[in-house]
């Protein structure tokens, strides 16, 4: 049967079902599909808040937008072209962020009474039968018919056979859009090769879902999004916590140190231990302790060791990290500190994204207690964001904090990934005996940057003492006397701020030198900030953006831009943290625009609200 093929710019697909129907899955998998075929993209899954929520609920819902695209993209898109829903509750949940006239691919069986009533749908209304959907291209599948009876000689419990119904879905879109299965076939054998029978029953849906797009006579058209037009290089699809682990091991690599990971599991940083652990090979060394503080504390062990310390956590595990990280403070020490924050207070909303921790890097440690503050925008700058933070801690002897969340470590984009001379190198000199004229050995004499002697234990002769007490400045006795205690303060602090004449001068992400509103931007703001600036720009406005990596010290010249526009607006994924830092420090009456739901700030919101204040 003869087929029109339809060449689409941009699609934007969300795959929702039941946290048990494997749309992360299936995302990913269409995800690195779409990346080999050199298309940019930017995903978003969405995680139930419970590991296992009733099943069929609306709590239950889990998600996974994938945007991809000829032309570059920095956001996983503001609303869906296509819409997967495996039950009724699914659709509920996603159908307001559907396009009018968007596809909805359902299956049936998940519209049965039962899935109604946990869907909360009224009783006797059915939106695949009550007209709802008119205004939408409904495309209907009993999937889980489909999926049993292609398995019909398998010799497999009927529970078995439906865990493959995503696969099914999953073989129909690679129909629909014009794709190869190839790749999703070896990840399947490299997943359950030494299970045949769920490797066998898993491709054979996924065929089966193609077959049914490919002799179902009501499907009239495919789809297909050209290669993008993006720098000449070698890509890969990664994930934000994938990048920052890479970060780490090349960052131990260029140093010379090895790398000592010591942590403690929690959503959304887990995913950064499961990846180092898989670089043995690298020396890496991975310590899952029994709570945060023996965490931190093993991480702070190593690094006075020699090595490269860090701990990863989120905001409730960086609260109990805290004591510890002012003891790091205190012997002024390397060590990395990762927060992938999420939403809050207490244990909050774990799997949603939030950038609410900025205070409690910058202040949420007892007494005076600097540390810098390096935050990565987007999945593949996480990879140079630690990497500097690295640069920064090891040369200047700091604590470094390293922010992402739960929108970048999860979501998934393109990286055109350095080779190792591309790699500014990360020098490190321990100190190994007494220096020139030196007859005792002086833990806290400092170099120009202010950064004291890196000196191992046990190293004939520079013995020295440590612990959490306050320093005698110079000999690093411990000293109870005011003066000092003052003096040993304003040394560490002057510490940090004086990173700032090593790090480079901020620049404009886009727009002009001098305007009417400057965009100023942190974190996992960056794609929706970018594009809506670009949309404001198409139309003629004079708006500029700048977005942060380094966020304490600011760089030098940050105040010299924010006075070169009449306006400064900041969005934020939180109640504004950073807009009361910039006031606080510069004097301007920035504005903010926050968004405190999980779900990252849109493209649209934010062209809202730079016509309002175009208009005000």
């Amino acid at each position: 049967m003869a087929r029109k093929q339809e060449v689409l710019n941009d699609v934007v697909i969300k795959f929702a079902g039941d946290s048990g129907d494997g749309m992360q899955l299936t995302g990913t998998q269409f995800t690195n599909n779409t990346a080999l075929l050199g298309i940019d993209l930017s995903t978003f899954p969405d995680f139930p808040a419970e590991i296992r929520a009733p099943q069929g609920t609306i709590p239950g819902v889990s998600g996974f937008q994938l945007r991809f695209s000829s032309d570059r993209v920095f956001t996983p898109g503001d609303a869906c072209d296509v819409l997967v829903a495996m039950n009724a509750a699914a659709l509920k949940t996603n159908l307001t962020a559907l396009k009018k006239g968007g596809k909805i691919i359902v299956n049936t069986d998940g519209f049965d009474g039962k899935n109604l009533r946990l869907a909360n749908y009224p009783e006797g209304e059915n939106p695949l039968e009550n007209g709802s959907l008119e205004n939408y291209d409904v495309i209907k599948m009993d999937v889980t018919k489909m999926t049993r009876e292609s398995l019909k000689d398998f010799t497999m419990g009927m529970k078995e056979k439906d865990r493959a119904k995503n696969m099914f879905v999953l073989g129909f879109l690679y129909w629909m859009y014009n794709r190869d299965m190839e790749n999703t076939i070896t990840f399947l054998k490299e997943k359950f090769g030494k299970k045949p029978d769920i490797f066998d029953s898993n491709v054979k849906v996924l065929q089966a879902g193609y077959n049914y797009g490919d002799t179902t006579e009501t499907f009239t058209t495919t789809y297909r999004v050209e290669k993008a037009k993006m720098q000449a290089g070698s890509y890969r699809s990664v994930m934000g916590n994938q990048a920052a682990a890479l970060g780490l091991i090349a960052a131990s690599q260029k140093s010379g140190l090895p790398l000592f990971l010591g942590t403690y599991p929690i959503t959304p940083a887990s995913d950064i231990l499961h990846e180092l652990s898989k670089y043995k090979n690298f020396g890496i060394r991975t310590f899952q302790a029994e709570d945060e503080i023996a965490a931190i504390s093993s991480a702070i062990g190593a690094a006075y060791g020699g090595s490269l310390g860090v701990t990863t956590s989120s905001g409730p595990g960086i609260a109990l990290k805290g004591e510890a990280m002012g003891l790091a403070v205190m012997l002024e020490i390397p060590l990395i500190i990762v927060n992938i924050q999420r939403g809050g207070p207490s244990t909050g909303l774990p799997t949603k994204t939030e950038q609410s921790d900025l205070m409690q890097a910058y202040y949420g440690r007892n007494g005076e207690c600097p540390m810098p503050i390096v935050s990565a925008s987007t999945p593949a700058d996480c990879f140079d964001a630690i990497y500097e933070a690295v640069r920064i801690s090891v040369q200047h002897m700091t604590p470094v904090m390293f922010l992402s969340d739960g929108y970048i470590a999860n979501g998934a984009e393109p990286w055109r990934y350095p080779t190792s001379d591309q790699l500014a190198p990360i020098p490190v000199k321990f100190k190994t005996e007494l220096g020139h004229g030196e007859e005792k050995y002086l833990p806290y004499l400092r170099d120009e940057k202010l950064a004291r002697p890196w000196a191992l234990p046990g190293t004939p002769g520079l013995e020295h003492r440590i612990g959490g007490l306050e320093k005698q400045n110079i000999t690093g006795n411990v000293n109870y006397e005011p003066e000092n205690h003052q003096l040993m303060v304003k040394i560490r602090q002057e510490k940090v701020d004086k990173i700032a004449d090593y790090i480079p001068e901020q620049k404009l992400d886009s727009g002009p030198d001098k305007g009417k509103i400057l965009v100023l931007g942190w974190g996992s703001t960056y794609g929706a900030i970018k594009s809506a600036v670009a949309e404001m720009q198409a139309k003629g406005h004079a708006i500029s953006h700048a977005h942060l990596r380094y966020v304490r010290p600011f760089p030098k010249n940050l105040g010299d831009i924010i006075k070169s526009f009449d306006k400064v607006l900041i969005p934020e994924i939180n109640n504004g943290q950073l807009i009361k830092i910039i006031r606080d420090q510069y004097l301007v009456d920035a504005k903010g625009y926050n968004k405190i739901m999980g779900v990252p700030i849109t493209k649209t919101e934010l062209v809202i609200k730079l016509e309002e204040l175009i208009n005000s």
